[in-house]
């Protein structure tokens, strides 16, 4: 491997997919302001994924839409122009 090219400051990291509530720990680099008390009572860093192995149709199996920011009204609403044009 080159020298000097990755990153030092690996910490323990929850990563928690806010569609299921599943959280996970693992050793990143990842930056975030938020933390979450885990199993063992300490506190650590938290970043929110939007979908994961539990909750992704190829690994679940299942097709469900998964719209935790609201990226389909936000989808409608910008080409909501287009689609009354359309129609007329």
């Amino acid at each position: 491997m080159k020298k000097g090219i990755h990153p030092d400051d690996y910490k323990l990291v929850v990563f928690k997919d806010m569609s299921n509530d599943y959280a996970f720990m693992t050793k990143s680099t990842a930056k975030t302001k938020d933390t979450i008390k885990w199993e063992d009572g300490k506190d650590y860093p938290l970043v929110k994924l939007e979908i994961s192995h539990t909750s992704h149709p190829f690994f679940t199996g299942k097709m469900k839409l998964v719209d935790t920011a609201g990226r389909v009204d936000k989808f409608k609403n910008r080409y909501k122009k287009h689609y009354d044009n359309k129609s007329k």
